[in-house]
């Protein structure tokens, strides 16, 4: 006979959720990220010429969808625990798709960033997969689970920009967004046909936010893990928009600058796909904690040399070296939050923790453009390794003690 997990959901439907949600986490992912390298060409085909004025509304353009999706994530997550987490994914997938689509037939500069803040406060299919298969996998497979669902954002992030440049220049500019709108509504249908959820509405009023805190069972071990995903954030995202001028300083006489670029984004991406489902699973044995501990160790670490490199290549494989660490830390996160919030407030909880983590990302990219401007990118290295350093403290004397002592009680309880 089946074993049946919490929620209603069997050995087999728990495991067949997590393969559409990756599939949908990959479809979504690789539509979106399709969209940063073309949006400067689709504003210049606007009519925007003056390469400042393209770059500002490039970045305006970019940076409000993550910055509006920082504040609409706890809304959806409340919804989430008020009506359950498929309607969500549906919502998101469709939603974006809507929009993406719609895209293809603005006119103006200010109709695109219009439309995409309007995608900003209706995304989210990413953190409702995330909440779903957390709130629905056992807990000795959570770190697995978690880690292999990022390989499907991750693997995405990878294909997405090498799927436009090829689309844009097959179809034209236009085209790819309704392209990328496809790759939504197959997430959404999806989602529709294949992901189960035995969900039951909650009998009373969604509690307050007033009242969640109230029940925490950590809220310094909860608090911590806010904090710990917006500095990984801020501290990734403060590098990753200056590597291709990195790189062109390495290589100043390079006819490829941009297949180069390409394959130094793809290394780390590439080794964080590797590293995330077997570091989840080493997690789930010895505690997602550690994992976290050590991975901020190795990151912080392995910062410092790329400030240092002579060439492309020795960049490159130190940002592959630094992919294992950094793709193992948001699922160790996630698993950390499964293990020590009640199910019943897990959508605003995770959407809280993708709100630091969105703001993590937009501060980060703020703050290293303006670090590298005044101080050079090579000090941006020291920067982010100083940033991680500080976290890795932090988790060492507020998070890593109380978190040992959960995982050794789930354990305990467990055999």
């Amino acid at each position: 006979m089946i074993k049946i997990f919490k929620a209603g959901v069997t050995l087999e439907n728990w495991k067949r959720n997590l393969f559409i949600c990756w599939l949908g986490s990959f479809a979504t992912t690789s539509a979106l990220s399709q969209i940063a390298p073309v949006l400067p060409l689709f504003i210049k085909n606007l009519g925007m010429h003056d390469m400042a004025q393209i770059e500002t509304w490039s970045g305006i353009a970019f940076g409000s969808t993550t910055f509006v999706m920082a504040f609409f994530s706890p809304f959806w997550g409340k919804l989430a625990d008020k009506y359950g987490r498929k309607p969500m994914l549906l919502r998101a997938s469709l939603g974006m798709a809507i929009v993406v689509g719609s895209i293809s037939l603005v006119n103006s500069v200010y109709q695109l960033v219009g439309l995409r803040i309007l995608m900003g406060t209706i995304s989210g299919f990413n953190s409702g997969a995330i909440t779903l298969i957390a709130t629905q996998t056992p807990e000795n497979k959570a770190g697995w689970a978690l880690g292999t669902l990022s390989t499907g954002t991750i693997s995405g992030m990878l294909l997405g920009p090498l799927m436009g440049g090829y689309l844009v220049e097959l179809l034209g500019i236009r085209s790819i967004f309704i392209v990328m709108g496809l790759f939504l509504l197959i997430a959404f249908f999806l989602t529709l046909f294949f992901v189960q959820e035995d969900f039951t509405p909650p009998q009373k009023a969604l509690m307050s936010f007033g009242n969640i805190w109230h029940i925490l069972p950590d809220k310094t071990l909860i608090i911590g893990m806010f904090i710990t995903t917006f500095i990984i954030q801020a501290a990734l995202f403060s590098i990753e928009p200056i590597i291709t001028v990195y790189i062109s300083s390495l290589a100043p006489q390079t006819e490829h600058l941009a297949f180069i670029s390409g394959l130094v984004f793809a290394s780390s991406g590439f080794s964080s796909i590797l590293a995330a489902p077997l570091l989840g699973r080493l997690s789930d044995r010895i505690g997602a904690h550690k994992i976290i501990l050590a991975s901020l160790i190795c990151a912080t670490i392995l910062f410092i040399p790329q400030a240092f490199v002579k060439n492309e290549w020795q960049l490159m494989g130190l940002r592959f070296l630094i992919g294992i660490p950094t793709g193992a830390m948001l699922p160790s996160i996630n698993t950390i939050l499964k293990q020590n919030i009640p199910p019943e407030i897990a959508g605003r909880m995770f959407s809280y923790n993708q709100t630091a983590q969105f703001l993590g990302v937009f501060c980060g990219s703020v703050l290293g453009g303006q670090i590298a401007a005044h101080s050079g990118i090579r000090n941006l290295f020291f920067f982010t390794s100083f940033l991680l350093f500080v976290n890795l403290i932090g988790v060492r004397e507020f998070i890593y003690k109380r978190a040992d002592d959960k995982f050794t009680h789930t354990i305990s309880h467990s055999m």
